[in-house]
């Protein structure tokens, strides 16, 4: 999974050394070469995990679309940002973080017994 690229939806073969990666930057930073440039482009859809190829000088809008499973492949990088957020769910929908002063604390169970002895025959 592509720390880059959130959404990416195929991997790419770098022509310069035959392997898959998430995107340029991935290459960039677990090879020691530039990434080579080619007009042919070899991408893996990450949907059916199938390989075509593309050239880039004849790249069409439906060319956009892998060709197996017509995943639209080409589509709004979202990049990881970070996020400051409270955990825990909506408090809306679930307030069992919130402690509600108007409900006693529930004592132990020999001190509940202790005050039902005189009851006891």
């Amino acid at each position: 999974m592509c720390k880059h690229i959130v959404n990416a939806q195929v991997a790419i073969r770098a022509p310069c050394c035959k392997k898959w990666f998430d995107c340029a930057e991935c290459h960039g930073e677990s090879e020691s070469h530039r990434l080579a440039k080619t007009m042919e482009m070899a991408f893996m859809c990450k949907k059916c995990k199938k390989a075509f190829r593309k050239d880039m000088n004849t790249y069409e809008e439906s060319d956009e679309y892998c060709p197996h499973c017509d995943n639209h492949y080409v589509i709004d990088a979202k990049t990881p940002q970070a996020v400051l957020e409270v955990e825990g769910e909506d408090i809306r929908k679930d307030a069992r973080m919130l402690k509600d002063e108007r409900v006693k604390a529930v004592t132990s169970s020999a001190a509940r017994f202790q005050d039902f002895s005189d009851r006891i025959g």
